[in-house]
């Protein structure tokens, strides 16, 4: 792996001073947002600034760099540990985000590295003679089984449904399982603290007791009961959020249990076409169950800063609970770590990643320099895949010890 140079921080630099002057600058009353909070500076309702940065050393190795003869989309990527061995997942279109024929890649790392990537998920046709589009939707593994998960739905964002394959060496793979979820998941199922598996999908939230993940999924959510028939996809929550007069387009969810058995569910806001800057559009948004995922509360905002993008919470060996995301500046960029005692108050930030991705490829809403980061806890080290401009999937790296550091 090639070491990441930790570059000086432009964002954090030019507003390290602003801190001081700007740390009440904040539009939105606090008693509107939770108490969930990483406590960035704002300044003009965007978050400019973190206090107590540090720079751990990073890692990191291009799993997947596109050739010309290769698919050009690569998003949506998800990692795991199976049976001593590293597993990717990701999208693969080519050329644009989300079109018809969108496909599901994964690879596993062996002694040599990362071996050359494989098609895992291919989309049907249909009656019309169109390519459906699959999403990458994460792993799960149970008594020795590996379980792949693909979101699956029309060139017209309807018939949304989960597909699974299951392996048993990583290498030899089922025939592709239709689950009747009508859900394109954002992660792969959770376990809670009692076992239950619960599905982190756009505003749906499914979970099942079959510790398989293949059974037995029910749907709930923050949409409305009323709404029997609710499709969870790349689409649907933009009308959702204007049926519920939400504030922000609340999408791409990730769960993470506090000691207290609470569950909170993290929400982006999706602000795309909104009225800016305010706070809590540049903010992550909470809805949080106190029955085991059967019931969620309404979505809010918190005082959690996010620019518009995906993010991925987790727990460390120390007991430290952790959040991934772009916090602060543009273009998604830098890559940040934070870690909380108690899975609320998130006050020290970890520098993962700052240096630019040139993309060589153009196509349909491809961007980002560390989008969609997905992590994993092997062997002594925190594992972070990501998304380069939407285009390479990179692998990072560092080591545990790193944020036990004064």
């Amino acid at each position: 792996m090639k070491p990441i140079h930790n570059t000086f921080l432009l964002i954090v630099a030019a507003f390290c001073y602003a801190a001081t002057l700007h740390a009440a600058d904040a539009p939105v009353a606090a008693s509107t947002l939770s108490v969930m909070t990483n406590h960035a500076v704002w300044k003009d309702g965007r978050p400019v600034a973190l206090p107590e940065v540090s720079r751990p050393a990073v890692e990191g190795v291009m799993l997947f760099e596109p050739k010309e003869t290769d698919w050009k989309y690569s998003h949506h990527q998800s990692i795991t540990a199976f049976k001593g061995q590293l597993f990717a997942i990701w999208s693969s279109s080519q050329r644009d985000e989300d079109s018809p024929g969108q496909r599901v890649m994964y690879a596993y790392r062996n002694e040599k590295g990362w071996i050359q990537p494989r098609i895992l998920f291919q989309p049907d046709i249909e009656p019309d003679g169109r390519l459906r589009i699959l999403t990458a939707a994460g792993f799960h593994q149970h008594n020795g089984t590996l379980v792949a998960y693909a979101g699956d739905y029309s060139i017209d964002r309807k018939s949304t449904r989960l597909l699974a394959r299951t392996s048993t060496d990583g290498r030899r793979w089922s025939e592709v399982r239709d689950l009747h979820l009508p859900v394109c998941p954002n992660h792969g199922p959770q376990a809670t603290a009692t076992g239950r598996l619960i599905i982190a999908g756009n505003t749906a939230f499914p979970y099942t007791d079959d510790p398989s993940g293949l059974t037995g999924w029910r749907m709930t959510g923050i949409f409305p009961a009323s709404m029997k028939t609710f499709q969870d996809n790349p689409s649907t929550f933009w009308d959702l959020a204007k049926q519920m007069k939400w504030r922000g387009n609340v999408c791409e969810a990730s769960l993470h249990q506090t000691d207290d058995k609470a569950l909170h569910m993290l929400l982006r806001a999706a602000n795309i076409g909104l009225p800016g800057p305010n706070k809590e559009l540049w903010s992550l948004w909470e809805t949080s169950s106190t029955d085991n995922g059967e019931t969620w509360s309404a979505p809010r905002p918190t005082d959690y800063s996010n620019t518009d993008a995906k993010f991925h919470f987790g727990r460390l060996p120390n007991g430290r609970f952790y959040c991934v995301n772009n916090p602060i500046g543009v273009d998604r960029i830098p890559l940040v770590l934070s870690t909380s005692r108690d899975g609320v108050n998130f006050d020290r930030h970890f520098i993962l990643g700052e240096q630019r991705y040139v993309r060589r490829f153009e196509g349909g809403s491809k961007g980002g320099h560390y989008g969609y980061p997905h992590t994993l806890v092997f062997e002594g080290n925190l594992y972070v895949i990501v998304s380069r401009q939407k285009e390479s999937v990179e692998v990072l790296r560092v080591a545990l010890s790193e944020f036990d550091k004064p």
